[in-house]
Formats: structure tokens, sequence, C-alpha cells
């Protein structure tokens, strides 16, 4: 491999080394002299470790010279020393090969001191294993202390070169016994490195990516920078550069060596060692020598399980130099071994006979592959052994009916829904398909998971009213459709299901459909009126589901017990527990990208309602490298826009949104409301009032739930898109404002029936919306936001809580009452965005700020407190607050584009509002509406 190890990339993974390698240099022994070699394999970053080390070295006043020893028979003595000394003196005539070489070591010593003078001397020799004798034996007496000089000599030996009775392994090991010599293995990068590395190159890319590149390169930082060039280039091929590398080191191989590479590189790791003894046919003694020489020349990496390439490119590199009969022949050696071997892993045994061309000896490996993955609930895994089983077997065989059934169910449970539903839909079309019962229950069970809600719902009515429906499939349609109102928002309809599920799996049932109607009623049950025996019931179904074992069991229970706690409930802090053991319990089964995906979504929105929104952040972000799908991906980009929406990343939560919309083909009320109540704060931020209000007023009329917290929260957002609309001077909505006026009392007619924990939540939300209205009829009142500030802190939900402390002191300053008491308020209010990170809110309560002319801080002058209207003088009255702010942007030179992220509004608001200025003021252009307000100010 070339030596010029990762010289363009970042130095990652060797701080540490570099550090100690320099420590070690300068702790000469009693000689004055001292020695690091550092090894390892080509490629490692050796050669990158001693330049890095030496410019770190001369920076300090150590003189520095460098040789790199030449792979050639004929090279001259000394010839790294004397290219080293060249650099100092570059008339240095040729050494004299006749010298006697106690002469020849005198005076290359005497040159060495006299570049050195009083300074300490560093050595670097590169590529040492390629040194002639004359250049080893003035290294064992230089570092002997005979040259008379302080003198530090720093190398790198490549560690495949040193095998059989290469002389340097002689002379490493006499070095080694002196306590100034350290000999430093340079591993190859973990897997964090790789991903360190491979960003820096090639930029933010996928973490599957990272891993591909890591799996591939073997963490060796030459091939990672090179594969990384490739994915920043977009080429899919392997470069040139690498693959004569690599083709270049496998030639040096002994015969026999090769081989054992051809065959480890065709072969499954690890390759066990009689399996690879049955494959190469090497009697024991050469195959042991043969694996030896692979190993030396760092090919193969040998552990107590067996054989692994070092880098998997190779085994990319050596296929395409193989014939296709050869690769054949290869892979059916391995087949035969395996199963000669007995006790043999399907999956692999599957995979040779495959590659070996035998689709029909494949077939049974691939099925009994797939049912092991299938008891090891690795789902991806299974699902990818029953595609191969029928993409092996032609499309009338009478075996593919049963196999599209499991490959079907098997894509769901990874996952891969949409894929489920294609598979589901080409059975249904098979002469033996199953029943109608079993097909509109999977359709149910598959739809559901892929978000469309509506249309599972409909599925699973007509899977209870199919003729064939046996009582064990109604007990368990009973169950799921529970689940699906559930998830609705219609508890009053999933009470009644679960309670009828219940009876049905007491006596048909699984244990699946008990905990799944187990895990409705208790929470429609809390949710409704009693959430102690509501609780108690769901607690109950996690306790069954633990006995069970079953992923499917523990996701339904944990999902549930986590989304009441901290949600309706507003037990936030024990929710997110629950939710983050249950994440973790459901990755250990291999559901990562479902149930554990969902689970952190409901743990990334009990952190966002606490306010702990950086580490909520931190949390979604590792739940969406999970690359989820269906409903799984809905609610994590949900739980995800509302940290956008929250952070003013308008560009971001515009694209969950749009994603969202995308896989939300009828969803229910659990996911449409939410998203349009984003929707309309996404609008409200951007100034455009008509869309916040087009998305409430959709949300309204389209869907049908009796979840009174997600109407509450829609409601609040219809309101204050109304208020915000009047303080900017636009029109508002008369029959808007009734329709909502309208849902409130709804609200407050249905919370008397609500559980008290739910019902507090509910009433908090009334608060609001009551308090937007006192806004919207421009009343002025700070006493509704008091009201629902301390309902908020009394929930423990900072940002209600600071909304409406800004509400209240805008009140209060705008009647001129209760100054010193609004003061505070603002002041708390900016304190708990900007810990938060809310930049929109903390952007308007510093305006809100200046518009009365508050201070936010103690050590800030405080400045008298103005009413908002206008000075009879005042050449701005005739401006809105908001375009006064915009005004202020364009006088300090501002572009639209500016002014719209300074103030969180869309560039095309800025427009609308520089336009609206003009008219106002009878000015033309932004130089004449600066002066006006640079005159006014």
């Amino acid at each position: 491999m070339a030596s010029d190890e990762g010289d363009d990339g970042p130095l990652v993974g060797r701080t540490d080394t570099l550090a100690e390698v320099q420590s070690d240099l300068r702790n000469v022994g009693p000689g004055g002299t001292a020695a690091v070699f550092v090894t390892g394999e080509s490629g490692v970053g050796k050669s990158r470790l001693l330049r890095e080390t030496a410019r770190a070295m001369s920076a300090t006043g150590v003189a520095v010279l460098s040789g790199t020893c030449l792979d050639i028979g004929d090279a001259s003595p000394l010839h790294p020393v004397l290219q080293a000394l060249r650099q100092h003196d570059p008339e240095l005539r040729q050494i004299d090969q006749t010298d006697d070489p106690g002469a020849l070591l005198d005076r290359v010593s005497r040159d060495l001191r006299a570049v050195a003078g009083d300074k300490h001397l560093l050595l670097v020799l590169d590529d040492l294993q390629w040194a002639d004798r004359s250049t080893r034996q003035l290294l064992l007496y230089l570092l002997a202390g005979l040259g008379g000089i302080r003198l530090s000599v720093l190398a790198a030996v490549r560690a495949e070169a040193l095998h059989g009775a290469h002389p340097l392994r002689r002379v490493l090991a006499e070095l080694r016994r002196l306590r100034s010599v350290r000999v430093v293995d340079l591993s190859p990068l973990d897997r964090d490195q790789t991903l360190e590395l491979v960003n820096a190159i090639a930029g933010g890319i996928e973490p599957e990516d990272s891993d591909r590149v890591f799996k591939r390169s073997g963490g060796n930082p030459f091939v990672v920078e090179e594969l990384a060039r490739d994915l920043r280039d977009g080429r899919i091929e392997l470069s040139d550069t690498l693959r004569e590398i690599f083709l270049s080191r496998v030639d040096e191989l002994p015969p026999k060596a090769h081989a054992v590479v051809h065959a480890v590189a065709a072969g499954v790791e690890p390759v066990e060692h009689t399996v690879l003894a049955r494959v190469t046919k090497l009697p024991e003694d050469e195959l042991i020598e043969a694996i030896r020489a692979a190993v030396a020349h760092r090919f193969v990496a040998s552990a107590a399980e067996g054989y692994r390439l070092r880098h998997r490119l190779v085994a990319e590199v050596l296929e395409s130099e193989v014939l296709p009969a050869e690769a054949a022949a290869l892979h059916r050696r391995y087949a035969e071994a395996m199963e000669g071997s007995g006790g043999a892993d399907h999956a692999r045994l599957a995979h040779h006979w495959q590659k070996a061309g035998e689709p029909a000896r494949a077939l049974p490996s691939v099925v009994a592959a797939a049912r092991s993955a299938e008891q090891m609930y690795g789902f991806t895994e299974a699902h990818r052994y029953w595609s191969l089983a029928l993409d092996l077997i032609a499309g009338d065989a009478p075996e593919r009916t049963e196999l599209l059934a499991h490959a079907a169910e098997s894509a769901h449970q990874c996952g891969e829904h949409q894929r489920a539903l294609t598979r589901l839909a080409e059975l249904a079309n098979r002469s033996d398909a199953p029943g109608r019962c079993e097909l509109h229950l999977r359709r149910a069970r598959y739809l559901a998971a892929a978000g469309r809600s509506a249309t599972a719902e409909v599925e699973y009515e007509l899977a209870l009213q199919a003729p064939d429906c046996a009582p064990r499939q109604r007990a368990s349609a009973a169950a799921y459709l529970a689940e699906l109102l559930v998830h609705l928002g219609r508890y009053a309809d999933a009470y009644e299901r679960a309670t009828e599920a219940l009876d049905l799996a007491a006596e048909n049932g699984t244990t699946a459909d008990l905990v799944r109607a187990s895990a409705a009623l208790g929470f429609s049950s809390a949710f409704r009126e009693d959430p102690d025996a509501g609780l108690a019931v769901i607690r109950q179904a996690v306790e069954i589901a633990e006995r069970s074992g079953h992923p499917d069991d523990l996701g339904v229970a944990y999902l549930h017990l986590a989304e009441l706690l901290a949600g309706p409930l507003n037990n936030v802090e024990e929710g997110v527990l629950v939710a983050r053991r249950g994440a973790e319990r459901l990755a250990s089964l291999g559901v990562g990208r479902t149930y554990q995906t969902r689970l952190l979504a409901i743990a990334g929105n009990g952190l966002f309602r606490v306010g702990q929104w950086a580490e909520a952040d931190q949390v979604l972000e590792a739940a969406m490298r999970h690359r989820p799908s269906g409903a799984d991906a809905v609610e994590l980009l949900l739980a995800r826009c509302r940290l956008w929406v929250g952070f003013g990343d308008i560009d971001a939560a515009h694209r969950d949104l749009d994603a969202v919309a995308t896989l939300l083909a009828g969803g229910g009320a659990r996911h449409v409301l939410p998203m349009l109540t984003l929707r309309a704060g996404l609008a409200m931020w951007q100034g455009r009032w008509a869309q916040a209000r087009a998305a409430v007023q959709r949300g309204l009329t389209e869907t049908r739930s009796d979840d009174l917290v997600l109407l509450g929260v829609l409601a609040w957002h219809g309101l204050r898109a109304e208020a915000e609309a009047r303080a900017a001077g636009d029109q508002v909505d008369p029959g808007a404002i009734r329709r909502l006026k309208t849902v409130v009392e709804r609200m407050a007619e249905g919370v008397g029936t609500a559980a008290n924990p739910v019902r507090a939540v509910i009433d908090g939300y009334i608060d609001l919306c009551n308090a937007e209205i006192s806004r919207i009829e421009e009343r002025h009142d700070p006493e509704p936001w008091i009201r629902a500030a301390v309902a908020w802190d009394r929930r423990s939900q900072p940002y209600p809580a600071a909304y409406s402390r800004l509400r209240r002191a805008e009140a209060a300053l705008t009647r001129k009452t209760r100054k010193a008491t609004a003061v505070v308020a603002l002041r708390e209010a900016y304190a708990t965005t900007i810990a938060m990170g809310a930049r929109p809110l903390a952007a308007e309560i510093v305006a809100t700020a200046h518009r009365f002319r508050v201070a936010l801080a103690d050590d800030a002058d405080t400045v008298p407190i103005n009413p908002p209207g206008p000075e009879p003088d005042d050449e701005l009255g005739v401006l809105t607050q908001r375009e006064r702010e915009v005004l202020a942007a364009v006088a300090e030179g501002l572009t639209n584009r500016e002014i719209g992220e300074r103030l969180f509004i869309s560039e095309r608001t800025v427009g609308v509002h520089v336009g609206h200025i003009f008219d106002k003021l009878q000015v033309r252009t932004r130089v004449q509406a600066s002066r006006v307000f640079l005159t006014a100010a």
C-alpha cells in the first residue's frame, strides 16, 4: 500500500499517540539517545505520524533530518541517512563502499554531530523494513550511545514485511531491551474514528455509509480516505488506486498463501480452520504455513473462532479477478465442506449454494435461515431470507403461497410496511390464498403501521364481518381495532372495543391479544375517568408482555404506558424514563426501526414539554438513525418538527411537515391534528395568519376525535393566529373565531368527565384560549395570562408558561399598570426561552422589551416605560409594531432575506411589510424610508 498514508485528511485518532511519541523521543536515556519504532500495516498512518511528529518537534527547536529507505536490492549503503544529511549539505559526496565499516560509522556520526550542533537531533527514517545492512548497523551503533551525539530516532516499519527471517526482526528484538527504545504498534481506527474521518472528507453522510466504509476498510486510514473521497465524488466502483495497491500486495504472497487469501475472501467470516482445510485441500502443515504467510502479510487475521480478512476490500478486488466458473467451484467446495461437517450454519450454507449456482439446493437452507432468524426476533434478516426464497422459486410453484405470507409478515415486522402490503396483494391474488378474514386483518395491520389509519379501521371492520372469521381471529381483530381507536383519539370507542376484545381474548385469544386489549383499555380508561385504574391495567399489560418476551407484546405495552404518563397524565419524568427503558428493551430484541423509534419519539416529546430541548434533540437524532417508515416515521418527524418550530428552524420544519403529509394518506387525529397545529405555529412565526387559520380550520372540520388535549392545542393556535393578525393590523376572521369559541365551550363542557390529571392539562389550554380571546378583543387584560402562567408552572411546562408571561407583561405594560411586576414577568420569560433555545419566542420578547423600553437584565440600564401608542409628533405612528421592526432592520441596511432570518418570517412577508411601509410613509426607496426612521428615532 502507498506510503503517503492519509496526507490530505485530518489526523484522526492519533492525537494521544502523537503526544506520547514526542514525549518518548525527548526522554533520552543515559547514553543521550532515544528511539521510537512505529509498526503497523500499510496505510495505517505511520508515515503521517512521522511527519506530524517531525513538524511538531522542529517547531520547538529540535534539529530534524528525514530519509526514506528504498525497496531495491542495489541501494547504496546508508542511503536513508545520507539522504537525510543531504538536506543539510547538498554537496555531500557519495560514501565509498570500500571504506572500513568502523571508519564509515565514525564519519556519519561526525556529519550528524555537525548538523546537530548544540541542538537535540531527531533522525526520521521511513520504511525501515527495507533498510540495508549498513543502516541497521548504524542504528545499533548510534542508539548504543557510541556516536557521541544527543540523538532521537523515529522510524516506521511496515509490519507485514517483517516475516520469516527478516534481519530487522533481530535488530528490533535487540533494541527493545534498551529502556530508551519503544516500539509502538499503530492500530487501525475504530468505528467512531472512522466516522469522524469520513465526515471530515466527505461531509455529512448517512451513518450506514460510514459503517460500510468501516467494514470495507477495516479502519485503515489510507483506505478510509480513498473510500471517503469516492463517496464525496459520487464514485460507485472501487478506485483504480486502491485496486492496484491491493492486487500488487496479493501478488507478493507465496502461491499457497495466495490460495488461502482467495478462499477466505470467498467465505463468510469467520472461516473455521476445518472448513478452510476442506476448501483449500492443502495438507495440514502446508495449510498452516500458508496461513502464517497470509497473517504476516497482514491480509488475514486469526482468532479462536476462525480467520477473517483484515480489509473486506480484498474480497471485492479478488472477486473481479477470478472467472465465474472458478468462483462457483470455490463456493461449491464451501457448501460441501459445511454439509460434511454437520450442524452447518443455514445462512452460510444458503449463501454458498446460491453463489455456486444451485438454487434448488440453496432453498431449504434459505428457509431454515429465515425461520431461525424469526425465532431470534431478527426480523430484518428474516425478511431478507424470505425474499431470497421467493427469488429462488418460480412464480407458479405451490410453495410460493407460504413464502409470500412469511415475506409479508417479516416485512411488516422490520418496518417495511409498503413492501408488506405489496407482498400481501400478490398473496391475495393466488388461488390458494388465505381466507377473507385473515387477509383483511393482515391488510389492516399493515395499513395502520404505514400511517393509513382511516383505511385500516375499515379493514378491521371487514375482518370482523367476514363469514370465515374464527373466534381467535375475532379476538385479534377486536384487540387491534381497540388499539387503533386509541391512536385515533377516539377513547370512548376504544374503551368499548377493548372491553369486547378482552372478553374474546379470555376465551379464544392469544397473549398478544390480551396485552393489546389491556393496553387500549387502560389508556382509554385513564384518559376518560380513572387514571389509577387505567394505569394499573397498563402496568399489568407490561408484566404480561415481559413474561411472554415477544417484541410485539412488549412494544405495545411500553408504548401505551410511556405515552399515557408523558402525555395526558403529565407525569413526564416517569414517562420519559419508561420510554427510554422500553426503547432499550426493544432494541435488544431487534425491533429498533419500529417500536424503539416510536418510544424514543415519546421520550423526545416529553423532554420537549419540560423544556429540555437540547437533550430531546439528541434523543430524536439517535432515533432517526434507524430510518423508520410509516407511522413510526410520522411519530418521529412530528416530534422533531416540534423542536424545529421551537428553535425557529423554518426550513427544517417545512421539510419534516412535508414528509409527514406525504406519509399520512388517511391518517387519524393522533397524527393529523399535531401536523396541522405545527403548520399553524410555523405560519405564525412567518406572519402568515391566513395560512395558520386555514390549517386550524382544516383540523376542526376534517378529523373526528374526543381527545380534548389535541383539540385544545389546536384551538389555542387558532386563536393565537387571530390575535397575532389583530396585533399586526390585519383582518381577523369572525367566522373562524366563532368556531374556535365553540371548541373552547366544548372543551369546558367535556373536561368535567375527564380524569383529574387530564382535566388539569385541558384546563391549561382553556386558560390559554380565553387569554387569546382577550387579546383578539383588545381588552389588554393581564389576569387570564396570570392564570395561564400559574397553570403551566404547576405542570412544569416552561414554554407555555414563558409565553403566558410575555403576554401578561405586554397587557400590563399596555395598560401602564403593575409595571414592576410586568418587567419581572418579561425577564423571567426571556431567561426561560434563552435556556431552552426558543429563538423566535425570545426574539418576540426582545421586540416587546424594545417597544416598551424595558431592560431584560439587571446589569443593563433600565429606561422609563412609555406607553405603546404613538406620540403626537411620531412620524412612525402609522406603522404597526411588526412594520417598525422591519423598518429598523431596513435602516441597518439588511436585505429582505436577512430581515426574515432575524425576525423569523419569510422573505416574501418582509417584502409585503416593506411595501406597506412605503405606502404609509409615502416614500419610494429604502434610503428614504431609512431617513424617516432615523429622523424619528
